[in-house]
């Protein structure tokens, strides 16, 4: 069939508006006392008398009509401009039937000429130009009367001036695809229509007669096109407006990504349907979109880049580029067919992830470093700090330091899991020697500030920032973790040494109040009870400014602290009770000190409901008088608190003086029997020295 088509006057696409793409009318051939394509204007309006003859018009419009209507079922099934006329389907029966009549009567007309033919390539219609220039092709090989008067030359001075607008437009097909879809369409038309020539020469020519202008390859031009245009867009940044603080490499990325992704999603929703299955569009231009950005993304990973930059392209690597680019679904189907592989090599990449660790590890460390310089400085200005909730606090030191830490995993968790995983691993390392630096620095201000007007509150506001530290380190650090036991106990120690220097002045006063006790032996000992409450009640009142963690954790030494003095008091020896009435009496007062004790401190916030047993289990002992009930008690109290050791035990029983050796003995003996393997869960009798 396709040896026997005419040409046709009206294109499936009829007139389109302009002339855009045209050449120019004065432009020359390669030799102009030859070539009769050169004494045509090149996109004049033709009129009827040069072109046809009246006798023709009939045909014209009987194959015009029959071309649009092929053209029409062309663009719905995706077959060229001519295949449509020969489908089976019953619909089409009425133009195949007009195709064999026009065929009777072209039969007896002549071939198109060469001017006819740049005339329609000057209205655009490239799909009947490329028809028209197969019969001309077709006519020089049969040495028909339109043949002897057209060369080869002259053909392929028109086939150069159809490639150029073909192929213009389809290195526009991006723009050209919302834009002027018509044209482009009828571009790929052309372009498909060539290749069927192609093919069709080639099965009936063997390759040894093939001749030199056949096959054409177009399709590898338009490779060659499509290549050029998707680098053309590229490395065109101008399109992509200025970000601001963005250096030149990570605006050429941005571009990149943007100008891929735009365009592919151009290519999968509107031009992959151009074109049949075999060319395999999407694919060609994923795969060339991809190569140009891989060649640049390597191109920079090789070269010295600012630490800015090489986060920039390490986020392009493993996160803009695998994962935005599918946000668009008909976008995301289209590459899920196509397996393009990372921007990188791995080994490059893995070399960019090494040095963006080794260069955030140092900024993060420096960045540490510098914090607690102007911390320092700060305690040196003397100056009370903030307060924040009631609470004083360190207005940079905590929250700056946790969120250099925060925002550098943070940051690497945005490039990937494994290299925020790497930089945790680091950064946690470098937080207990950071902390170790922040409490040498805190015990130096401790010793030699001491005059300091807000000596106190600037210990108080320290205090309060390992608050800071140890929240974090509870909350994000596995129990494996080995720099979590490392950094907890570096913040014991400070907050220790803390509480030590708030509380030494209330003890020093307390001291001479609890040798009351056995100086008086316990007569007035509500009295002293009463002014011990009141002096502790005095400092208490300072300690509201620590956070709640911490001011129950300076209550509950003061609570232990009383404990223990007034059991000191009795460990002294210095009370020795030889009837059951004085051994009653002291039972007594001890009891009643210690219901005050424990009501002063429950009061005030402390939580070591631990030690509220420990007096009165004391003043049982000594109000019992046989020795078994005394053994069963002094077994209660050794299971409550098993770090009370037999020196602890007989230096008190020193105030029965009624007990006879063979008793205090086996009493003694008993409490060894009942304490050997068992550790104390919080120490009372182990922190009291006995002489």
């Amino acid at each position: 069939m396709m040896k026997m088509l005419p040409f046709f006057q009206s294109g499936p696409f009829g007139m389109r508006s302009g002339s855009e793409g045209c050449i120019d009318a004065n432009r020359p051939f390669e030799n102009t006392s030859a070539s009769v394509a050169e004494q045509v204007p090149a996109c004049p309006e033709p009129s009827a008398d040069e072109i046809w003859s009246r006798d023709q018009e009939r045909i014209r419009e009987v194959l015009g009509a029959a071309c649009r209507a092929s053209c029409a079922s062309s663009i719905t099934s995706n077959e060229s401009c001519i295949s449509a006329g020969d489908s089976p389907e019953k619909g089409n029966k009425g133009i195949k039937g007009m195709l064999k009549s026009a065929f009777k009567i072209v039969k007896k007309t002549k071939p198109p000429s060469v001017k006819q033919v740049m005339d329609l390539l000057g209205e655009q219609k490239l799909c009947d130009a490329i028809q028209h220039l197969f019969v001309l092709e077709r006519s020089l090989s049969s040495k028909s009367e339109e043949g002897l008067n057209t060369s080869q030359k002259d053909i392929e001075s028109v086939y150069e001036v159809l490639k150029h607008k073909v192929f213009s437009t389809l290195k526009d097909s991006v723009l050209l695809a919302k834009t002027n879809p018509d044209l482009l369409q009828q571009a790929v038309e052309a372009l498909k229509e060539q290749e069927k020539e192609d093919q069709s020469y080639m099965s009936e020519n063997p390759p040894d007669q093939n001749m030199q202008f056949r096959p054409r390859k177009w399709k590898e031009l338009w490779m060659a096109t499509v290549k050029e245009s998707v680098e053309a867009r590229m490395k065109d940044t101008s399109r992509t407006p200025r970000t601001e603080n963005l250096s030149a490499v990570g605006q050429n990325l941005l571009h990149m990504g943007k100008t891929m992704k735009e365009d592919l999603t151009v290519v999968a929703k509107y031009i992959n349907k151009l074109y049949p299955p075999e060319f395999n569009v999407f694919s060609i231009y994923a795969e060339l979109y991809h190569n140009y950005f891989a060649s640049q993304a390597k191109k920079n990973a090789e070269s010295h880049l600012e630490d800015k930059d090489i986060y920039l392209l390490l986020s392009w690597v493993h996160n803009f580029y695998p994962k935005d680019m599918r946000k668009d679904y008909a976008l995301a189907m289209e590459l899920d067919k196509v397996k393009l592989g990372s921007l990188l090599p791995s080994s490059l990449s893995k070399e960019l992830e090494n040095k963006y660790l080794d260069s955030e590890e140092v900024t993060v460390k420096n960045s540490l470093s510098r914090c607690l310089d102007k911390e320092i400085q700060r305690w040196k200005e003397d100056k009370e700090p903030e307060k924040l909730n009631g609470h004083f606090q360190s207005e940079l030191l905590g929250i700056f330091v946790i969120q250099s830490i925060y925002s550098g995993q943070k940051r690497a968790e945005d490039i990937s899991e494994a290299v925020g995983e790497e930089l945790s691993r680091r950064l946690l390392k470098e937080l207990p020697a950071f902390l170790r630096s922040y409490r040498d620095a805190f015990e130096d201000f401790k010793e030699k500030s001491k005059k300091h007007r807000y000596y106190k509150p600037i210990l108080i506001a320290n205090i309060n920032t390992c608050w800071n530290f140890r929240e974090y380190t509870q909350k994000y650090m596995a129990e494996k973790n080995d720099s979590k036991a490392d950094i907890l106990s570096t913040l014991a120690d400070i907050e220790n040494s803390g509480f030590d220097v708030l509380l030494q002045q209330l003890f020093a006063q307390l001291k001479p109040m609890y040798k009351k006790f056995t100086e008086n032996k316990w007569d007035s000992s509500s009295e002293i009870m009463n002014e011990i409450i009141k002096t502790t009640s005095k400092h208490i009142s300072d300690f509201q400014t620590l956070k709640d963690p911490f001011y129950h954790a300076i209550i509950e030494k003061i609570h232990v602290h009383l404990v223990k003095e007034y059991i000191m008091r009795l460990l002294k020896r210095k009370v020795s009770l030889k009837t059951s009435a004085q051994q009653q009496t002291l039972a007594q007062h001890i009891s009643k000190n210690a219901a005050d004790l424990e009501t002063f401190c429950t009061s005030n916030g402390s939580q070591a409901t631990w030690l509220n047993s420990a007096l009165p289990k004391l003043a049982e002992i000594i109000r019992l008088q046989n020795l078994d009930a005394i053994k069963i008690e002094v077994a209660t109290l050794a299971k409550t608190y098993p770090d009370i050791r037999k020196r602890h035990l007989e230096a008190f029983l020193h105030i029965k003086a009624n007990l006879s050796r063979s008793e205090l003995k086996s009493i003694l003996g008993y409490l060894a029997d009942s304490t050997a393997s068992t550790q104390p869960k919080a120490p009372l009798f182990s922190n009291i020295n006995v002489s």
